[in-house]
């Protein structure tokens, strides 16, 4: 049976994250178990400011607004982000398996490494100029739950957080 890494993710998982996430453990025979919560309910000035560091004033402007999704729209979007995941591991030739989670996917993240054995956490976001700072970002806060390593990828880059 190949030990599982619980992989954490903010949005699906292109060809070249998942590149990032396997060359953690390039020799190894590694299952993994996805998690994508469906995300309704983030701060709003952190999504503000995070969207604006990143160029996203549209995107800001709508979220000040009120437009969030609903909850059957961010759980379609969880489900799409999970299934493009799902697929660009396998493409890669890796077991993996994987869940729509809640909001709060610490949770999940506890009871995915319990149930799995999980000997690593990989979280993958894009950054979060206020949440990183100040340390409440998945991946910061994972780590002072769970009695396994966290590492913390950033989406689109080879980027550490």
């Amino acid at each position: 049976m190949a030990d599982t890494i619980v992989v954490l993710v903010e949005d699906a998982l292109s060809a070249d994250d998942v590149t990032h996430v396997l060359a953690l453990h390039p020799d190894e025979d590694l299952a993994y178990r996805v998690l994508v919560p469906a995300d309704t309910e983030r701060p709003l000035l952190p999504w503000v400011l995070d969207s604006l560091s990143l160029g996203g004033l549209r995107t800001a402007w709508e979220r000040a607004t009120g437009h969030e999704p609903t909850a059957p729209q961010a759980k379609a979007t969880a489900e799409q982000q999970l299934e493009r995941t799902l697929t660009e591991l396998q493409a890669a030739g890796r077991k993996a398996t994987g869940a729509v989670v809640e909001d709060d996917p610490l949770p999940a993240l506890r009871a995915a490494v319990a149930d799995e054995g999980a000997r690593e956490v990989v979280v993958a976001t894009y950054p979060h100029l206020v949440e990183d700072t100040f340390h409440r970002d998945w991946a910061s806060r994972a780590r002072d739950v769970l009695q396994v390593p966290v590492l913390h990828l950033y989406l689109g880059t080879s980027e550490l957080g």
